[in-house]
């Protein structure tokens, strides 16, 4: 009986997976069917924003999957489609948006990122470098030569003073 009730659980539990909706759509054609899983592989789902049509399931990948078909069907070319797509949803649905105004952060951005990063670093070294070499620890001429004084009169038991400091 306990063997009867743990199969009908995994049973119930492994239903919820197997009800994935599976898109079967006939076409006239081999290329047709070849133009649809193009278009759908290279245009990224609104809500899942990491997957493209073809693998999201969520109700608006389905839905855009069937626009798709029906406007293949209707003898629309892949640009008008795209068109269509990027029309209702923005250049978000592409995967690569063309290089426009509102798209040159997107585009640029990280590389300008990465360039004001580097500048940063450089001044920041520089700025280093300058101040070690000139006077010594920030010592003036006169606190030079008194320290030079205090450190020739040690103990000569006594080690090094260690100048890296």
């Amino acid at each position: 009986m306990r063997r009867l009730l743990t199969a009908a659980v995994l049973g119930l539990a492994l239903l919820g997976t197997a009800q994935a909706a599976i898109d079967t759509y006939e076409f006239a054609t081999e290329a047709e069917r070849q133009r649809y899983r193009n278009l759908v592989q290279e245009l990224r789902c609104p809500k899942c924003q990491n997957q493209n049509i073809a693998d999201s399931d969520a109700p608006i990948a389905m839905d855009l999957r069937a626009q798709i078909f029906r406007m293949l069907e209707e003898g629309q070319s892949n640009q008008q489609i795209i068109d269509y797509l990027v029309s209702r949803y923005g250049d978000f649905v592409l995967y690569k948006p063309p290089v426009t105004a509102r798209t040159l952060l997107l585009w640029y951005g990280p590389a300008g990122l990465l360039i004001g990063g580097f500048a940063l670093l450089g001044v920041i070294l520089l700025r280093r470098r300058g101040k070690s070499g000139g006077v010594a620890n920030g010592l003036s001429a006169d606190e030079q030569q008194r320290l030079a004084t205090l450190l020739s009169q040690r103990p000569a038991n006594q080690p090094p003073v260690d100048k890296k400091d």
